[in-house]
């Protein structure tokens, strides 16, 4: 195994937990990078992760996909980037790169003007109407080229 193997996953296969329990996948565009972030998520955050994904799919058909930086991404065309999200140790936090356009704006502010963070804890239900709106709305807006 060479040390980029030994990077993306554990001897067993399994993907390496990064700080907060991110998991460690490697970069890929589509459907398939995204699923096994999301299989790798531990505990709740899985949870958190299935229901984002399936309202992102359902608000935005024919989303494009990709896992960069450790992050899924989602877009309306490819590397043009309008939210991903991040696990940490006690939350997932959803950035919206144009979160400041977004109405209402999403409650977490950014040291980047434009970004606004949602995140999202363990007790908490996610409003999906809101969260729903939001990825509409953000999807329409100019994405991240990244």
């Amino acid at each position: 195994m060479t040390k980029a193997d030994d990077r993306s996953g554990s001897s067993d296969g399994a993907p390496v937990l990064l700080s907060g329990g991110n998991p460690q996948i490697p970069k890929g565009y589509g459907d398939e990078p995204v699923q096994r972030y999301i299989a790798a998520m531990p505990g709740w955050k899985r949870r958190v992760g299935q229901r984002l994904d399936a309202l992102i799919v359902r608000a935005v058909p024919g989303v494009q996909k990709a896992v960069k930086w450790n992050s899924p991404f989602y877009g309306v065309e490819k590397d043009v980037w309008f939210l991903s999200f991040h696990c940490f140790t006690k939350y997932v936090k959803v950035a919206f790169f144009q979160g400041a356009s977004l109405d209402p704006r999403p409650p977490g502010s950014s040291k980047q003007e434009k970004v606004r963070y949602l995140d999202i804890r363990e007790e908490e239900v996610i409003d999906a109407a809101q969260f729903t709106d939001w990825v509409k709305q953000a999807s329409r807006l100019p994405g991240e080229r990244m």
